[in-house]
């Protein structure tokens, strides 16, 4: 079921844009659970009694698209997503101007937070973003209407409470609280003064951070000047003193050695392979000695069965988000090394969602040694558990 946004930003839906939002994140949850189970058992039925032993995931896809079933759950997959966005999108259009008076109220309340909003109306929006409509999502996220406009963070914001269909928590930051719970379990001795979160959107994981080692300085980078206002605006109301800063990750305008942990949240396999490496090397630059790079992401295709990699592999073919199977494809420990950190000092763990699983799991987690292993790991569906990967300087 949907979990409305409820801070002081909440939009006003009618009684029929609630229903129609409550519709859609059921078929999300029925989609991405009951017919991906349904989509599996064909597979093992009708599909892989006849694949070539080895058979890899562009190899199934390749059979699969022949299949009904696949081609029913694709298109209703697609349907859905763009449902997403047109069960929001008339509320945030209706809404944008309250919108935007409270955001600028919030944003010089200095009672509630202390975060700064530093954007740059010169810099360029790179070609993976401003070429797409990434998730489909009408305009994308960095669409700037000017006067400031914070349409597009709406819009997500909104968007994200039907599409996770209550799997992100009640304030949509489970992948951030559950990873920071993670590292403070596993590493009770790192107290990062510096914490920079790379693609930051409007700023669901950048936030937990802050709640999680409140004496640091906790700052959000994306390209997306409308995420941007709306993440300080809601970092404000939430009385979370976050700083907001619009930049490419890829030359991020921050000094060497500035950082004490440079984590990012779905955002690698946004970008076009150089990017990412790019990425890497200025979360390298960035560290101090003895600091964190962390990246939660989708796990990596050599971490997988194939069917499992065909599975994930699905948004890069059908979900506007054309570099994803590309970032699949890397070996993490490769990449880490790549950008100038120590291979032995590399690490990645699959993090039980501390919204399905309670914290008792994520303690549990952060005894255990980094292991994949599990069709959950990566998955937008019951049962989720977050993977995470990083380095140490």
């Amino acid at each position: 079921m949907t979990r409305h946004v409820a801070h002081d930003l909440a939009l006003a839906p009618t009684r029929d844009e609630t229903a129609a939002q409550d519709f859609v994140s059921t078929l999300r949850a029925h989609v991405l659970n009951d017919m991906a189970a349904s989509m599996k058992a064909r597979y093992e039925a009708r599909v892989a009694p006849r694949m070539a032993p080895g058979a890899d995931g562009r190899a199934i896809l390749a059979a699969m698209r022949h299949e009904p079933y696949f081609r029913f759950y694709s298109a209703v997959r697609v349907k859905a997503q763009e449902m997403v966005w047109a069960s929001v999108r008339p509320t945030v259009e209706r809404d944008a101007e309250r919108l935007a008076a409270r955001a600028a109220e919030l944003s010089a309340d200095r009672t509630r937070a202390e975060g700064t909003l530093r954007l740059d109306p010169e810099l360029p929006i790179p070609r993976n973003v401003s070429a797409l409509d990434v998730h489909l999502m009408p305009g994308n996220y960095h669409f700037d209407g000017g006067d400031g406009d914070l349409r597009a963070g709406a819009l997500y914001e909104n968007g994200l409470s039907v599409f996770s269909f209550g799997l992100m928590g009640e304030s949509l930051d489970d992948i951030g609280c559950s990873i920071a719970l993670w590292l403070k379990l596993r590493h009770p001795e790192f107290r990062p003064a510096d914490i920079l979160d790379l693609g930051c959107s409007v700023g669901h994981q950048t936030l937990p951070w802050k709640r999680a080692y409140p004496d640091a300085r906790v700052t959000g980078l994306d390209v997306a000047s409308p995420c941007l206002r709306y993440a300080h605006a809601r970092a404000q109301a939430l009385g979370l003193t976050a700083h907001f800063l619009q930049a490419d990750a890829t030359a991020v305008p921050l000094p060497d050695q500035s950082q004490d942990l440079v984590f990012s949240s779905m955002f690698l396999h946004e970008l076009p392979v150089e990017d990412i490496r790019a990425v890497m090397r200025e979360a390298w630059r960035l560290l101090r000695p003895g600091g964190l790079m962390l990246h939660y992401e989708l796990p990596p295709n050599e971490a997988l069965s194939a069917y499992d990699g065909f599975y994930l592999d699905w948004d890069s073919h059908f979900n506007a988000e054309p570099f994803y199977q590309g970032y699949r494809d890397l070996v993490p420990a490769d990449e880490v090394a790549r950008a100038g950190f120590d291979r032995a000092r590399y690490f990645h763990a699959a993090i039980p969602s501390l919204g399905w699983y309670g914290e008792e799991a994520v303690r549990a987690a952060a005894r255990a040694s980094g292991t994949i292993g599990s069709d959950h790991v990566g998955r937008l569906a019951d049962g989720v558990l977050w993977f995470v990967y990083g380095a140490w300087k």
